[in-house]
């Protein structure tokens, strides 16, 4: 896009490119409507100009001046526009009635959805989308994939869902040994082929470093003798059979499970009898009963500002409900890992991860604790990093780091795979899958919830408690809404 410079080499770009933005605060004070049609940057200037020009005096070249301007709105479909704006808002789950606000007065998560219509308005010929789920709902992401599937220009995405990569991309730009090899097909399909590529270049070094140590066994043997044609050609043999040099891989994996306290949990974990929790005068949360026993995987999913982390906090103990009860079984000990990491995380101290990791279990020794974050990929010197220093990721994987060390036997997380990157995801399902707790997880990511055998759905109509997968789920409700 122009906002770097590269070192060497060019960069040519179609005549229209949408760019998701990821800085919302440069539009805070612009109606929702027009923040998107700036993304479409010539009819937008147009549009600014016409109206300053509206506010001049009329003269000739003013006059002159206008017309181009209305020609340019008329190619660029100017007059369109706000009803283009609308289906992509709507669409994005934006009510109109919100169209004309400004764009602080929205929840954070729905600036970004702005954002995104923002880059797909105006029919651009090529998308550029840097995690373009982030801050969308399941429903929102579904109707994303259907838009980019019906899209005709060429897309280059950014995601860490896996999902979503499998369903639109026509190929993977993997960027790993220091070089970027593009596969085509789907990211699945990338892994395949990528595996198949290493595997044969091992097998083929291994083959190499065999017949070398045969070589080097007839040198050995015969090199003082009187076959010294024969060593030298065995030698010459020996330089050319070298085994090429593979990079190693920048792709690191956690390694996420989740040790069950020794502590056996009640069979019913959870018994939640007439729950109801709102705000003001609104409850988010209204009679909902449910039994939830030991063992079983549960995802809690439902549109944004729905009421899954009032819900999750209800179940941790952090909310009290505003009528209904809620029972928690014999000997249930949680762990909670928040949406928001400053809930549990100070980062505004000199604490170092290490410190903050120790501190989780009241007897623990050192190495149990370095062993953990080995596992959650901070060797060396990193294990001691100070808190306020660590980013999104490794934030996330020092609090998971802090539930594999409390061997808490009922998990729950809210939107854990939040800045984590797609090995830590995929090692994360593999955790949960092998837990063998309580686990109840609120989720967007539909490869995560691969592991629910429930599904807590928080919809219009109410919270709807369904025995089964998430597929069997969407199946139930609408035949056609499996994404």
């Amino acid at each position: 896009m122009g906002t770097e410079s590269q070192t060497t080499g060019t960069v040519t770009l179609p005549k229209k490119v949408g760019f998701l933005k990821q800085r919302i605060e440069d539009f805070r004070d612009f109606d929702i409507i027009d923040t998107v049609i700036m993304g479409n940057a010539r009819l937008w200037d147009a549009f600014a100009e016409r109206d300053r020009l509206y506010g001049e005096e009329m003269t000739d070249s003013v006059g002159m001046r206008l017309g181009a301007l209305e020609e340019i709105i008329a190619e660029e479909d100017g007059y369109s526009a706000e009803s283009e704006a609308e289906v992509l808002l709507i669409g994005m789950g934006i009510p109109e009635t919100q169209h004309r606000k400004k764009m602080h007065e929205i929840p954070t998560d729905r600036q970004f959805r702005v954002l995104l219509c923002q880059a797909l308005f105006g029919h651009p010929q090529a998308l550029l989308l840097d995690e373009p789920t982030n801050h969308l709902d399941l429903e929102s992401i579904s109707w994303l994939e259907e838009f980019l599937h019906n899209y005709d220009g060429t897309l280059v995405v950014v995601s860490h869902d896996r999902h979503f990569l499998n369903s639109i991309c026509t190929h993977i730009a993997d960027i790993d040994y220091e070089t970027i090899i593009t596969y085509p097909g789907n990211y699945n399909s990338m892994l395949v082929a990528k595996t198949a590529v290493r595997a044969r270049a091992d097998d083929e070094n291994k083959a190499k470093e065999k017949k070398i140590s045969q070589l080097k066994e007839f040198v050995a043997k015969f090199g003082a003798g009187t076959r010294a044609s024969q060593v030298q050609s065995r030698i010459r043999e020996i330089d050319r059979l070298q085994p090429m040099e593979l990079k190693k891989s920048n792709i690191q994996r956690p390694y996420i499970r989740f040790p069950l306290s020794e502590r056996q949990s009640g069979q019913v974990v959870f018994k939640l009898d007439g729950l109801t929790k709102g705000y003001g005068s609104d409850p988010v949360i209204r009679k909902f009963s449910c039994e939830i026993h030991r063992g079983d995987k549960v995802a809690v999913i439902g549109n944004n500002g729905r009421g899954k982390t009032t819900l999750l906090k209800l179940l941790a103990g952090l909310y009290t409900p505003d009528s209904g009860k809620i029972t928690v079984g014999h000997a249930v000990e949680i762990g909670y890992c928040p949406q928001n990491h400053g809930e549990v995380l100070n980062k505004h101290t000199d604490e170092t991860a290490f410190d903050w990791l120790k501190a989780r279990k009241d007897v623990v020794f050192d190495q149990d604790v370095r062993g953990v974050l080995g596992k959650m990929l901070f060797g060396g010197d990193d294990a001691f990093k100070a808190l306020k220093s660590l980013s999104g990721g490794e934030t996330a994987r020092l609090i998971l780091g802090g539930l594999m060390l409390t061997t808490p036997n009922v998990l729950i997380l809210d939107e854990p795979n939040n800045h984590l990157d797609l090995e830590a995801v995929s090692a994360m399902a593999w955790g949960l899958e092998d837990y063998k707790g309580t686990a109840i997880v609120a989720t967007h990511d539909r490869d995560l919830m691969k592991f629910a055998s429930k599904i807590i759905a928080i919809e219009e109509d109410g919270i709807h408690f369904h025995q089964g997968s998430l597929d069997e789920y969407l199946e139930k409700k609408v035949p056609s809404a499996r994404p």
